[in-house]
Parts: structure tokens; C-alpha cells; sequence
């Protein structure tokens, strides 16, 4: 295909008020945000919980403070057991807002594309051929949709990229391609191919930050994880008659894992990799006994109505995507999965002790008493964030010991609490009074390992059904939590709220002020005594995100002149420094440019001074991000290029220059400087 192969515009087919191409909607999520936000719990917003309100002001004013009241103070404004570092200021100059059909870095560095769609994984695996794919190939070639991108390194310059593979956009995949219904079979196959992850091993190219992949030698450690490939259940749901089917009646192994969007590493070294959207790739909902539709409602499903004309119909080449013949099949999706890079025989886990729901993220920090707490987000409308605490003790170096760690401790979900009176938080988006928007919260806990603590919920329901345990606590209800991080110097951890467009002014809250929120906000948790196993914690919101001219962005008081626009934060990373860099999902339908990695101190006198370092191909989304260890690289992934487009009149064609290929591209500056120095 040609250069000159005829573009669109971008903004015109954006349907989707929160930003996503009306494409990503289909593909992605099932167009999860054109129905009924799944959770119609009664759970109370902060709004009703301080129709009467006293401000902590007040509380505290009137020397009335109680244990209670206490616990509401906790964290607002208190600082983290390490003093807060003066992060100096990020040292490059915001690449402008642009449509582009390229990766656009800064003055002074470079990038260089590390892997494509259908580059050969395992050894022995055929070239890409666009027009002549088969399942077969694609099993063995590096899949679609790349996004979450960790990296270890191993000796002499080389090291190993982790990759998810979310989702197939067949659109832009196969010529002449309309739905599921109508597909190829064997197109069928090679999307569920396409899925999954990958494991290569690249190469540094001489001494610069540029990375390219190893394409001859052994290389033992390159795998491909597919829809398809057997992975065991492990956690206290494992066997459980929840999970078990016809084809497993033990329900302890299941076959592949789906829309694996973002992740996490584990001290140990192993690789966090989540199932978001895996409720569109089910069928016949409407056949599933009675007694289980309101739970799969619950997860999105949908169970009433012709559901057979959907996108891919996985259903058509493996039966087991029916769940009016097999009702269990999608309890076994949803889950953070483990895998050991380092380990090619490593069989992935599904981990159940860490919950069943849209997982986002999977990012662990060390407890003061040695233990691994886990953060994770139910990517969803009004859905809500976790954590997991592992019972048993970190042990450095014993992989055996670490393989367990996973399957027992206390998995938690949050509610979080204002300290303005409900007035002050209209849904404008306008400061309360204090000037900021914080409040104090608790980790509410449903399970351990051998115990729940929710009426008229098993440990195995919990973790099965834990968006229904997590409604019957009276969580909180956020804006799509996306990506946690935790900052390497001041332990803090930060959760990415995508966006909800959903929300109305009733429903807005201190921890959400934004009603109609297209733009997304950044959450700011420091836990008690900065401990990861504390089951109180303090909150801020950091960032408001939006055009800086919109009166209701924030950026923690900094010059909004001096800020650059961004849009739905989707993925997180810190570099070394402790600035928190924030990859976007949807700025081209709300600000009318590419999506994009952006840059933000988070302490210090240039709090708030958001920057733009690169943007990502026209149509696709900025994924990622990865900082190497030595910040000499900054890894991305850009998603889906061109994705409203057809084979025959592409969008994108990025890049080759031919047709359009999700890929990994390494950024580095060219003078060997520290990313972002």
C-alpha cells in the first residue's frame, strides 16, 4: 500500500463520549460504554454519605475528634515516612500536540521500532506474510495489539521484552472483514493467536539506549502465550465447582487467557499479566441457567437477546465460548496470571486468591513485615480499586518459596472518604475550599485465604464473584481505575481514573469531583506509616486531566499556562527520579490529537509541571511504558494504528509504510542522558 493510501480525519468518527474510537469500543471492550454501567449496586457516593457534612475543618476546630474522626484525618496532607525528594525538573521541551502518522520524540533523542505485529517469536517461525496469515504462523510470530511492556535484563547487552497482546482489531487485519459471523474460520484461529503475549529477546544496539530484537541463535527463552495455551488455577477458588467444566472437571486448568491489557513485575521477577474485557468473547449468555445471569450480567455479559453477531466468535472454531452449553467457561477469565520470563517451561497461573473482575494493573510493593501487597483496578465504570496482601513473607532469591506467595493472604477493596462538605463538590470540577481535593480511606477486606468476611459469600464466591462481594461492602465507586505504580522514592502509589462520561453532577465526589468526566484524573494513596500492609491509607488527586484552559483541570497549583493538555491516563511507570509518566487511551476524540506519553513531577516545587515527551501514530494508543533500570531507555507500545480504518483504505500505515503494525518502539536520548534528565 502506498504512502499516499487516502487518510481521514480522526475526529469525525469518534462516537464515544469518553473519548475512544467508536472502533475500540467494538473490538476492545464490546462496547461496554454504549450499555448500562454494570454496576447498579446501591452503594453510597460520598455526596450522600456528607449530605449533612462537617468538614474536617470543623471536626477538628471544635477539638471533637473522635477515633473515627481520627481515621478521617489520616494522610491529608501528612507526609510519607521518607522525606519528600526535590525532584528536579524534567529536562526536555513538550513535544507539540500533532495527527501525525509517526512516533514524535523530543529535541535530542531518537526511536527506533524494536518488534512488529508478525515478527517471528519462536525459532524456526516464518516471516510475516499480510497476505497469506495462518493460525499455524501466528502461534509462533509475535501477536497483535501490544500493551503492557516489561523488560529483564540478562547479560552482554541483550535482555528479555514481555508483551501483552489485548485484543485483534481483524478489521485492518483481513481484507474484506465485516464480524464474526461472517469470518473465515481460520481468521478465527489466527485472532485467537494473535492474543495473548510474547517473550523475545532483543539486543542493545552498541552502547546507545536503541534496542532491536535477536533474530538468530538459540534463543530459548522466546514463547508465545496464546488464547489456547494451558495454564492451572491456582488460589483458594481453584477446583471449586464455579470453576470446573465439562472439559475440565477438576477446574484446575484452563486454556488461554484474553484481552490481557496492562501488568505488573514481582520482586521475584516474574511477570503480573491481567484479563480486562474478556466478557465480549462470550456467547449465548441468554441460554445459561437462571440462577447464574444475574452474575454474568454482573461482569458484562449479556443475557438477554441475540448476543451470536459478535465481533470475533471465538464460539464458532471451539465451543467452549458458548455458555449455553458451558455457563462455567467465563468464571475461568478475569484473572491476573503469572508468568516467569526466565522459565520457558513455566506453566502461566491464574491466580485466584487475587480476585475475578476487570483487572487493569498488578503492580506489588514490599510490606514493612516483608510480605507482597498487590494493587489492582476493575477497569469499569463505577467500578472499584484493590489490594491484595500476601500472607507469607517475601524471600529473596527462593523461587520455590516465591511461587506461593500468591495463593494466600487477604484481598481487600477500598472505600474511600472526602473530608469537604458535600457542597463544595458540585461535579464542576471546582476546588473545595481547603484547595484540594483529599480525603482519608480504609481496605475494606472480603477473603482470606480460608475466610470470608461477606455475608452469604464462600472464600470461592468471593474470588469468583468479586464484583458482587465488593458491591455488598459498600465500596467505592470510581472512574474506571486503570493502571497503580508506586513511586520508587516516597512510596506512594498512584492510580490512573481513566475517564466516565457517565457520572452526573449528584453522582460526582471529592475522590471523583468531575461530572461528565471525558478527560480522567490521576488518585494519589499514601498509606499509613507508608506501609503497603495497612488497611488505612490518605488520598489526593494530583492531576485533573483536560485542556489546561479548561477551568476545571488541576494540576496540583502549578501555572496551568506553563502544563501541557492530556487526556485519559491510562497506563503508569516511574522513573528512577520519582516522576510519574502517564501514557494515554483516548485523547484523539477528546483534545483532537494523538495520544501520547506525558511526564509529570509528583513532589517538589515542579509538582504539577506536566510535560509531553513523545506521541504515538495516528489512530493508536500510547502503551506501556517501561523505564529501563539505567533510564537510558524508555520503552512504548504503540496500539492499534489506524484503527477506524479497512485493508483496503487504511488510516495508518505505520511502520513500514504498508499496512499498519502494532509494535514496540525504544526511545533513547542521543547524547546517552537519563530519559527525561
Amino acid at each position: 500500500m502506498p504512502d499516499s493510501a487516502p487518510r481521514r480525519r480522526l475526529l469525525p468518527l469518534i462516537s464515544h463520549a469518553g473519548g475512544r474510537s467508536r472502533t475500540t469500543c467494538r473490538f476492545r471492550c464490546g462496547d461496554a460504554c454504549f450499555h448500562e454501567a454494570p454496576n447498579t449496586s446501591a452503594n453510597e457516593y460520598f455526596g450522600d454519605v456528607f449530605t449533612a457534612a462537617l468538614s474536617r475543618r470543623n471536626v477538628l476546630r471544635a477539638g471533637a475528634v473522635s477515633a473515627g474522626a481520627s481515621a478521617l484525618a489520616f494522610g491529608v496532607g501528612a507526609a510519607p515516612a521518607t522525606a519528600a525528594p526535590r525532584n528536579p525538573r524534567l529536562g526536555f521541551t513538550s513535544v507539540a500536540p500533532n495527527t501525525a502518522d509517526a512516533v514524535t520524540v523530543p529535541q535530542g533523542y531518537d526511536h527506533r521500532v524494536v518488534v512488529r505485529w508478525g515478527d517471528p517469536v519462536v525459532p524456526g517461525a516464518p516471516e510475516f506474510d499480510f497476505a497469506g496469515q495462518t493460525a499455524e504462523a501466528q502461534e509462533r510470530q509475535f501477536g497483535y495489539n501490544c500493551d503492557y511492556v516489561s523488560f529483564v535484563e540478562l547479560d552482554n547487552g541483550r535482555g528479555l521484552l514481555w508483551v501483552n497482546h489485548e485484543y485483534t482489531n481483524e478489521n485492518i487485519m483481513f481484507a474484506g472483514y465485516s464480524d464474526g459471523a461472517a469470518a473465515d474460520l481460520e481468521q478465527i484461529r489466527i485472532s485467537m493467536a494473535a492474543h495473548g503475549g510474547s517473550i523475545v529477546e532483543i539486543e542493545r544496539v552498541g552502547r546507545t539506549g536503541a534496542w532491536k530484537l535477536v533474530t538468530s541463535g538459540r534463543r530459548r527463552y522466546n514463547r508465545r502465550i496464546t488464547a489456547s495455551t494451558p495454564m492451572r488455577l491456582t488460589g483458594p477458588a481453584a477446583g471449586d465447582a464455579l470453576l470446573r467444566t465439562a472439559a475440565d472437571p477438576e477446574g484446575t486448568e484452563v486454556l488461554g487467557m484474553l484481552n490481557n491489557c496492562s501488568g505488573g513485575m514481582t520482586p521475584w521477577g516474574t511477570v503480573l499479566t491481567c484479563e480486562e474485557n474478556f466478557n465480549q468473547y462470550f456467547v449465548g449468555g441468554e441460554g445459561a441457567p437462571e440462577d447464574v445471569k444475574p452474575k454474568l450480567r454482573r461482569y458484562g455479559i449479556a443475557v438477554q437477546g441475540d448476543t451470536r453477531a459478535g465481533n470475533r466468535r471465538f464460539d464458532r472454531v471451539d465451543e467452549r465460548f458458548d455458555l449455553s452449553k458451558h455457563p462455567n467457561e467465563a468464571n475461568r477469565f478475569g484473572y491476573v496470571v503469572e508468568i516467569d520470563p526466565l522459565d520457558p517451561d513455566y506453566q502461566p497461573r491464574k491466580r485466584t486468591m487475587l480476585g475475578r473482575f476487570k483487572h487493569e494493573a498488578a503492580n506489588t510493593r514490599i510490606t514493612a513485615d516483608g510480605r507482597v501487597a498487590v494493587y489492582m483496578g476493575d477497569d469499569e465504570r463505577f467500578d472499584y480499586i484493590y489490594k491484595f496482601v500476601s500472607e507469607k513473607r517475601y524471600r529473596k532469591g527462593s523461587r520455590r518459596h516465591n511461587d506461593t506467595l500468591l495463593d494466600s493472604g487477604t484481598l481487600y477493596v477500598a472505600k474511600l472518604t472526602g473530608n469537604s462538605p458535600a457542597e463544595e463538590i458540585d461535579g464542576s470540577g471546582a476546588l473545595p475550599e481547603d484547595g484540594e481535593f483529599d480525603g482519608s480511606g480504609t481496605w475494606i477486606p472480603l477473603c482470606d485465604a480460608t475466610t470470608s468476611y461477606v455475608d452469604g459469600f464462600t472464600v470461592a464466591e468471593v474470588l469468583v464473584h468479586t464484583r458482587l462481594a465488593a458491591d455488598a461492602v459498600g465500596a467505592t465507586k470510581m472512574d474506571r481505575p486503570e493502571d497503580f505504580e508506586a513511586s520508587p522514592v516516597t512510596g506512594k502509589v498512584y492510580c490512573a481514573l481513566t475517564n466516565n462520561s457517565s457520572r452526573t453532577p449528584e453522582q460526582a465526589d471529592e475522590a471523583n469531583p468531575r461530572a461528565n468526566n471525558r478527560y480522567g484524573h490521576i488518585l494519589e494513596i499514601t498509606e499509613r506509616r507508608n506501609d503497603a500492609g495497612a488497611t488505612a491509607f490518605g488520598w489526593k488527586v494530583p492531576v485533573v486531566c483536560g485542556d489546561p484552559e479548561d477551568p476545571s483541570t488541576y494540576f496540583s497549583g502549578y501555572d496551568k499556562s506553563k502544563v501541557a493538555a492530556i487526556s485519559s491516563p491510562d497506563n503508569l511507570t516511574f522513573d528512577a527520579s520519582g516522576n510519574l509518566w502517564i501514557a494515554t487511551d483516548g485523547q484523539p476524540g477528546t483534545l483532537d490529537h494523538n495520544d501520547a506519553l506525558h511526564a509529570v513531577p509528583v513532589e517538589g516545587k515542579y509538582r504539577g509541571e506536566l510535560k509531553t515527551f513523545a506521541t504515538v501514530p495516528y489512530g493508536a494508543e500510547c502503551c506501556g511504558p517501561f523505564i529501563t533500570e539505567d533510564q537510558k531507555t524508555v520503552f512504548i507500545a504503540p496500539q492499534h494504528p489506524g484503527e477506524d480504518g479497512t485493508v483496503e483504505q487504511p488510516q495508518s500505515t505505520w511502520p513500514n509504510g504498508d499496512f499498519p503494525r502494532p509494535s514496540v518502539v525504544s526511545i533513547w536520548h542521543t547524547r546517552g542522558r537519563k530519559i527525561g534528565s
